[in-house]
């Protein structure tokens, strides 16, 4: 797969690198690698996502650079840290990008573990590891490719991102390996750690939302299920300055008892996005019910059903993975 990348890469000139509609700091991290290492060889790169870059991300250097408008003059795309339609649906329903895709060579770069379900032809390039970033990494390094101090951070921030800062159970030896050779490249996780917290400071009125949407907590399944419901209405008052999933994120997780938690997002469009965070690795199973994806500690789906009737299905799907695995 790594030499089928390769080739890939080295075929294309003017490329452009698409993160899905959910960009966190691996996909970012991932997608301003990508730039630095494929531009030092000599390679045309566009930085793309169908919504803006998230204001908790900012602390990662070159953020302003993504996209918002499908560069449709570049001859490849590279897609990262996802391959589910469902999570490209906000790229796929931009008018010419679904024939882009199709006409285009495509390749695919996750490190999550199901099965591709993108409709148009693509290579893939997949692997076990805690982060797209490490795959990167280990991409770079099969081709010879220079690795950059710049580069260097960006795989550190997507490495560091995913794992939650080394300490996820899919965390592996290599993956330290990993991290120490990137510092010796000129990362410095210190400066990153210190940059991300000045960014994920939050106003008052930020942590007086905090605080409500830890009253608004529901636990299901004899508390095993921890379900959070954030209603369009406050995704417009405050996504822009921080994600309620992102916020409330940890709180779920570090609950006695909680299995997965769950934050729910409803559209006027009936739309419902789903984001899954497990301290048991059921979260990609529990995702694969509603035909989203992820991998056992992260994961996430998109659906267009009723609020009730998605929480209902979630019960059932959670409960199921919780007697299949445990």
């Amino acid at each position: 797969m790594l030499d089928t990348a390769k080739q890939f890469i080295q075929s294309a000139n003017n490329i452009v690198i698409i993160q899905a509609e959910n960009p966190d700091g691996d996909s970012l991290g991932s997608s301003l690698a990508l730039e630095e290492v494929l531009s030092d060889l000599g390679k045309t790169v566009a930085l793309y996502c169908p919504v803006d870059i998230p204001k908790y991300l900012h602390y990662i250097r070159g953020w302003d650079r993504v996209q918002n408008d499908f560069p449709f003059q570049a001859d490849a795309a590279i897609i990262v840290d996802t391959s589910a339609d469902v999570l490209l649906s906000k790229v796929l329903e931009t008018p010419g990008a679904r024939h882009f895709l199709e006409t285009h060579p495509t390749l695919a770069i996750d490190h999550h573990t199901a099965e591709s379900t993108l409709s148009f032809d693509h290579i893939m390039l997949s692997e076990t590891v805690v982060a797209t970033g490490e795959l990167l990494y280990k991409l770079f390094k099969h081709s010879d490719w220079k690795i950059n101090p710049q580069a260097a951070e960006d795989l550190l921030i997507a490495i560091m991102s995913d794992s939650l800062g080394l300490t996820t159970q899919n965390t592996t030896a290599q993956t330290f390996h990993t991290a120490g050779e990137l510092t010796e490249l000129g990362a410095s996780n210190a400066e990153i750690e210190e940059r991300r917290r000045e960014f994920m400071k939050k106003s008052p009125e930020i942590l007086a939302y905090k605080g409500k949407l830890i009253e608004r907590i529901e636990y299901l399944l004899d508390g095993q299920l921890a379900l959070v419901h954030v209603p369009f209405e406050e995704i417009q008052t405050y996504s822009d300055a921080y994600n309620p999933g992102a916020l409330i994120g940890d709180e779920l997780r570090l609950v006695e008892g909680v299995a997965l938690s769950c934050v729910i997002k409803t559209y006027p469009d009936g739309k419902l996005t789903a984001r899954l965070r497990g301290n048991l690795p059921i979260a990609d199973t529990v995702a694969g019910y509603f035909g989203g994806g992820g991998h056992p500690y992260a994961a996430g789906f998109r659906v267009y059903e009723s609020y009730d009737e998605i929480v209902r299905e979630l019960v059932t799907a959670t409960n199921q993975a919780l007697q299949t695995e445990y």
